[in-house]
């Protein structure tokens, strides 16, 4: 057998892996929203704590307090903290964000990616289509006001076509409606200084007097900034920015 045709089942496994725990950390927290709004919630922080502490297990009657402790109440958390070192020095070596699924979005971006300018950088190098395919099923819990504070805070002009394609590639991921609905309000302040910001670079279309025959047509072709307005203003509605 040719040493290209050998399979690389570690590679297979830690890839199922992956996938095996995204799925799991996707249905946990459905079940953990489902169960906050059937109980009612009195207030998005609530609700958020409901969510978060979905992975804990209730103690049992054998577990006794001030007794030894053989392992970590919450092992995510500490996990994460005792292997940051070195997964943070493992990230570095890499030159591009590329993660393959959504939980390896979570990973680096929750993990690695800890100020705003490399989040910000982050998303423009994924793409609005690459982040749609990504989180096709379902944006994380927080994760949305997560973006939109990431690309309010870090926009500039130049990057304005970019930022509404990815607006625009995040409002077809599964339950966008819902993941809005749960900003909070901080978030939403975020949200619509950063269509304010959008709005302000616009660009005003020139008056066919101005255009010859030649750019009048390949304007038309593009759609320019004609098109990009456009598609602002469904952004507007679909993000219910007043």
């Amino acid at each position: 057998m040719e040493r290209n045709d050998i399979i690389d089942f570690k590679a297979l496994e830690k890839e199922l892996q992956a996938a095996l725990t995204a799925d799991e950390k996707y249905k946990r927290e459905n079940a953990a929203k489902l169960r906050a709004v059937e109980q009612r919630v009195a207030s998005y922080e609530e609700f958020r704590g409901i969510v978060l502490a979905s992975h804990l297990k209730p103690l049992e009657q054998k577990d006794k307090m001030g007794g030894k402790r053989t392992a970590p109440w919450n092992c995510h958390t500490t996990q994460e903290s005792t292997s940051q070192d070195e997964g943070t020095e493992i990230f570095q070596e890499k030159t591009l964000f590329q993660p393959e699924t959504s939980a390896e979005f979570y990973r680096d971006w929750r993990r690695h990616l800890r100020s705003g300018p490399e989040r910000y950088q982050a998303l423009l190098q994924l793409g609005g289509p690459r982040l749609g395919r990504l989180f096709q099923m379902d944006v994380g819990f927080g994760l949305l006001g997560e973006l939109l504070v990431a690309l309010a805070d870090h926009m500039r002009p130049g990057d304005r076509a970019a930022i509404l394609g990815i607006l625009h590639s995040l409002t077809s991921t599964g339950r966008f409606t819902l993941n809005l609905s749960l900003l909070s309000h901080a978030e939403r302040e975020s949200c619509r200084g950063l269509f304010q910001k959008l709005q302000a670079t616009s660009v005003p279309r020139p008056t066919a007097e101005g255009l010859s025959q030649e750019e009048q047509r390949l304007e038309e072709q593009s759609g320019g900034p004609q098109e990009e307005e456009g598609l602002l203003q469904e952004l507007l509605g679909l993000y219910q920015v007043n």
